[in-house]
C-alpha cells in the first residue's frame, strides 16, 4: 500500500463550504427515504420563497484548462448565479463572474464560465446565489478550490480515473458512510478527476435495503424518483440529484474538477439509437426519446462545455487540454452508434463512433503537441461485452480474426495513429465493473497495421463487481493484469470497487498508471516513457 499524499492547498474554505452545502443533505442513518423537498423536481422546490436561497447540493467545477473552468450550481428557487475568485482563500481581492439567472427551464442548476484564470495556479472560488426581486438578499457562500493546468511542463499532472455509480441496486448506504471512495481519491489530491461514463443507473431502481449473501443487510437511502426507472425529464434529473446527497461526493466536488462522460446507463443498459423497447417497466418506448430527456438532465447536472443547461443539441465528445503535458480526448459510444448486432459486418461506416467523430478524433489526434494523449473511451476495446446470446455491445465480436463490424473503425483509428507517427496515446475506459490492464501489440494480432499501445480498464465506484470478460485477439491484447470477483454483482460491501490513477512527471515526462482498490491498495504499476511506441 502506497502512503496517501495529503489533501494540499485550500482545506479549510472547501470544509467550511462543503458544512455549508450540506444542510439538510446528510446522509440520514435511520429513516433512509429522504424527505421530500430534497427529491421533488425543481418546480416544487420553487415554492418556498421564504428567507434566502441555498446550494445545499454543493458546487462542481469541469473541464478546468490553463486560463478556464466552469462552476456549476443548484439552488432551491430561481436565483442569480455569482461566482468570486481569488488566489487565496481568505478573498480580500476577488474577481466577479455574473452567472446565468437560473430557475425551473434547468430544474434550478446553473453553469458559470470563468476564464482569465492565471495557469498553473490554485484558484479558490465561491459561489453566492441572489435573489432576483432582491439582488442584496444572497445565499451563504459555498466554497470550492481547484488548480489549473499548467504551462510549464514541469509542473507534472495527477488524475484519478473511475466510473459506474450506484449501480445494480447498490446506493448511498448509511452504514457505510455513503460513497467513501471519493473521500478516498480526494485525499490523493488530483488536479482532475475522468468521469468514464455511468455516472447514474437511471433503469436501476433501488430498494430500501438488500440482503447480502453472508445474511449482512445493505441499506440503502432512497428517493422518489428513485423507485422506478427513468422515463421523464424529472426521473432523469432525480437520478443525478441522489448522488449529491452524498456527502464524501460533494466535499470531493468542491475541491477536484471532473471531466465527464456518458454511457449506457445514463439512459438504460445497453441503449443504441433508433432502438424500441421490449421492456415492461417502460411506457415510453422510444430510446431516442428518453435518451434525449437523459441528454439534458446530463447537460444540467454537470459543468459540460458543449452542453450548457438548455443546449441539449450539444455533444459529448470534446477534447480537454490540461497543458503541455496532456490532451484528453473523450469519446461518446453511445449518441452515434449502430444497433447492436452479431457486429460481424464485412462493412461499418457507422461502427461505434460515427463517421464525423471519427474524423474529429483522427483530426484532433494528428493536431496535438501534447506529451500524452489520454484517449477517454467510455468502452473498452478488446474486452468482449455481449448484449444477449448473440449481439454485442462494445467493439469486440469474439472473433479472433481480422476486423469485422465496429472494429473496423477501430482499425482505421489505430492505422491513422501509426502512420501519422502520433506518441504517447493511451486508453482509459471502466464500463465492465472491474480492473485491469492490456497491452495490444500488432505481433499478437490478426490486424497487424498499428503501433503497441496501452488500455487501462477500473471501476466500479460504487457498483455491482462483475468476473472478467473474454479477449478477442484481433488487436492482439494480451491481459496483464486482472482483479474481478467469481460471481457476478458482487456488493461494494464485498469489496471489488476500483479507480486508477495517473502521475506524469514534468521533468522526465514518464507517465504512472496505478491500478487501485478502494481502500488505498495499490494492486498494479506500469510506468510508461514519453516519445516511445508501446512502452
Amino acid at each position: 500500500m502506497e502512503q496517501e499524499s495529503g489533501s494540499g492547498i485550500g482545506r479549510r474554505s472547501v470544509l467550511r463550504g462543503g458544512a455549508l452545502a450540506s444542510a439538510g443533505l446528510a446522509v440520514p442513518s435511520a429513516g433512509l427515504t429522504v424527505p421530500a423537498v430534497l427529491s421533488a423536481s425543481g418546480p416544487a422546490v420553487a415554492q418556498t420563497r421564504s428567507g434566502r436561497p441555498a446550494a445545499r447540493w454543493g458546487v462542481q467545477v469541469g473541464d478546468v484548462t490553463t486560463s478556464s473552468a466552469l462552476v456549476w450550481v443548484r439552488s432551491d428557487r430561481p436565483a442569480r448565479m455569482i461566482v468570486e475568485t481569488s488566489a487565496t482563500e481568505a478573498f480580500r481581492t476577488a474577481r466577479r463572474t455574473y452567472g446565468p439567472l437560473i430557475g425551473p427551464g434547468t430544474d434550478f442548476t446553473g453553469t458559470a464560465a470563468l476564464r482569465g484564470l492565471p495557469p498553473g495556479e490554485q484558484v479558490h472560488y465561491r459561489v453566492l446565489l441572489a435573489d432576483p426581486d432582491d439582488p442584496r438578499r444572497t445565499s451563504e457562500p459555498v466554497h470550492g478550490t481547484f488548480r489549473t493546468a499548467p504551462t510549464r511542463r514541469r509542473q507534472g499532472v495527477r488524475f484519478v480515473w473511475s466510473g459506474d455509480l450506484a449501480g445494480q441496486g447498490w446506493g448511498i448506504n448509511p452504514d457505510r458512510g455513503g460513497y467513501p471512495v471519493f473521500e478516498e481519491m480526494r485525499r490523493r489530491d488530483p488536479d482532475f478527476f475522468l468521469f468514464s461514463g455511468d455516472t447514474i443507473y437511471a433503469d436501476g431502481p433501488l430498494t430500501g435495503s438488500v440482503t447480502l449473501p453472508d445474511g449482512r443487510l445493505w441499506r440503502n437511502v432512497t428517493t422518489e424518483e428513485k423507485a422506478k426507472v427513468a422515463e421523464t425529464l424529472a426521473e432523469f434529473r432525480g437520478n443525478f440529484r441522489y448522488n449529491l446527497l452524498d456527502q464524501n461526493l460533494r466535499r470531493f466536488n468542491a475541491q477536484v474538477p471532473a471531466i465527464v462522460q456518458w454511457d449506457d446507463h445514463e439512459v438504460l443498459n445497453n441503449w443504441y439509437p433508433g432502438e424500441i423497447l421490449d421492456d415492461a417497466r417502460y411506457t415510453e418506448k422510444s430510446v431516442d426519446v428518453l435518451a434525449a430527456r437523459a441528454k439534458r438532465a446530463f447537460s444540467e447536472y454537470f459543468p459540460v462545455p458543449t452542453l450548457r443547461p438548455g443546449r441539449t443539441e450539444g455533444r459529448v465528445h470534446r477534447v480537454v487540454r490540461h497543458g503541455p503535458l496532456l490532451d484528453v480526448f473523450v469519446l461518446d459510444m453511445r449518441t452515434y452508434r449502430n444497433r447492436n448486432s452479431p457486429n460481424g459486418q464485412p462493412e461499418d461506416d457507422r461502427g461505434i463512433l460515427g463517421r464525423e467523430q471519427l474524423a474529429w478524433l483522427k483530426r484532433e489526434l494528428a493536431r496535438s503537441r501534447a506529451v500524452w494523449k489520454v484517449i477517454a473511451s467510455d468502452m473498452p476495446l478488446g474486452l468482449v461485452v455481449p448484449d444477449g446470446a448473440t449481439d454485442f455491445e462494445a467493439v469486440a465480436n469474439a472473433d479472433p480474426g481480422a476486423p469485422l463490424g465496429r472494429e473496423l473503425q477501430i482499425a482505421e483509428l489505430l492505422r491513422h495513429i501509426k502512420h501519422r507517427r502520433i506518441t504517447g496515446t493511451v486508453w482509459l475506459t471502466a464500463d465492465v465493473h472491474y480492473t485491469s490492464a492490456q497491452h495490444y501489440d500488432p505481433a499478437r494480432a490478426a490486424f497487424g497495421d498499428f503501433a503497441p499501445f496501452w488500455e487501462f480498464v477500473s471501476g466500479p465506484l460504487n457498483a455491482g463487481a462483475f468476473p472478467a470478460t473474454a479477449l478477442d485477439s484481433t488487436f492482439g491484447p494480451e491481459r496483464v493484469f486482472m482483479k474481478a470477483p467469481p460471481r457476478a454483482n458482487v456488493s461494494p460491501a464485498e469489496g471489488y470497487q476500483f479507480y486508477g490513477e495517473v502521475d506524469i512527471d514534468g521533468e522526465s515526462g514518464e507517465l504512472t498508471v496505478r491500478l487501485r482498490e478502494e481502500g488505498g491498495a495499490v494492486l498494479f504499476t506500469r510506468v510508461l516513457q514519453p516519445g516511445r511506441v508501446g512502452s
